[in-house]
Order: structure tokens, then sequence, then C-alpha cells
């Protein structure tokens, strides 16, 4: 009788014979988020925004756990626009701490409406938020010839993903430490970390290469 062979680390066979990412388990709402969403990349200052926020929030928790929460947290904060959060005080504070539809940290909440200024800031000097973090886009160098799950488990973070945390430390973001931005970057396509051997990948790399960066001007990125 003819056996299969042993997948590779990292990946699973799904129900309909596809091979994904093993982190996404069998949960639907995993799989659509790994298979739609997980490393592509965009320019809309609102969504990276909104990313950078979530990933905040999940400190010392699941990403699956913020997930099912993720409409609720829309609903919180206004749709994660830049403007609307950077307008709440206090008040709006004290509203999300009782919300029982999203994380109800308060230094989460708190960090949520200073980071939302924050981009405000650098939107206003610079016109693009989104231009100021792929400016620190990697460009290649150290990244393996093949993804798999050895290279994931040694790469909580990145020399880009620090370059960026302190580059957002300095503009005076918080919960933006160099493993929550590795995290970011991997999840909105600034680096293509589906295992080699994973169904999405290929989608990935091609959403990266048809992907318009947006302009940053030279002088000012470090990435």
């Amino acid at each position: 009788m003819d056996h299969e062979p042993p997948l590779a680390d990292g990946l699973i066979r799904r129900d309909d014979g596809s091979l994904g990412c093993a982190w996404h388990g069998a949960d639907p709402l995993y799989r659509r988020y790994h298979d739609e969403e997980w490393g592509r990349p965009t320019s809309d200052d609102d969504r990276l925004f909104e990313k950078l926020c979530l990933e905040g929030f999940q400190a010392g928790l699941s990403w699956l756990t913020i997930l099912r929460k993720r409409e609720a947290f829309r609903e919180a904060f206004e749709g994660f626009s830049i403007d609307r959060v950077g307008r709440m005080g206090e008040a709006d504070v004290d509203r999300l701490v009782a919300d029982p539809g999203i994380v109800r940290h308060r230094g989460k909440i708190v960090s949520a409406i200073n980071n939302a200024r924050r981009a405000a800031e650098i939107r206003q000097a610079h016109g693009s938020l989104a231009a100021f973090l792929w400016s620190f886009e990697p460009d290649g160098t150290g990244r393996p010839d093949v993804v798999d799950a050895a290279f994931l488990r040694a790469t909580p973070s990145s020399a880009a993903s620090t370059r960026l945390s302190k580059a957002l430390k300095k503009a005076g973001f918080s919960f933006v430490g160099p493993t929550t931005v590795y995290a970011f970057m991997q999840s909105m396509g600034f680096v293509n970390d589906h295992v080699e051997g994973c169904a999405a990948r290929a989608a990935c790399e091609a959403a990266r290469a048809d992907f318009a960066r947006p302009a940053w001007p030279p002088h000012l990125g470090e990435g």
C-alpha cells in the first residue's frame, strides 16, 4: 500500500488536498485570513495603522483571539481611521475599557490613540504613513532561499523590524517592539513568510511583485 511521504515541517494538508502553513490549523476564520490576507501588501494608511494597533493588542495573546474580535475592534475604534481615533479622548478610553468585545487593556487602548496622533503627524509632514513604513522594507539580504519552519522559529524579529521599531518609537509610537513589528511586516507583505510549499506562497509573491510601493524621499528612509 502506498503512503504519502510526510509533510515538511510547518505545513498541513487541508481538507481540499491543498497545503497550507500549519499555524492556521483547522479554524475556518484563521484559514481565510491566511489564504486571503496574510502577506498581501497594501498602501492604505488606515489599514496599515489598524494592523499596527492590533499587533500591539495581541502582545501576550494569540492572533486568533484578536482575529475573532477584529470586527468588534473595528466598530469600537471607528474603522481604525487615523483621524477619528486621533480625536478620541479620556471618555472614549473609559468607554473602550468597558467594551467586552475587545481586549480591555487600558494601556493598549491609550497607546492606540497615541499612535493615531503620531501617524497623523507622519502623514502631515511627509504625505503618507504608508510611504514611511514601506521605506523599511528589507532588501532581501539575509533572507533564506527557502522559507521553512526552522527559519520562522529562529526569526521572531529581523534587522528591518528592529530599524522600523526604533524609528516608530522615535516618532512617539508605543507597543511597537521589534517582534511586534516583524509580525506586522509579515502580515502586510513586507516579506513573504508563507512556508515553501504553502498554496498561498506564490500568490503572495505575485502580489508583492505587482505592488506599487509608495514613494518616499530617499534621504528620509532608513530601511
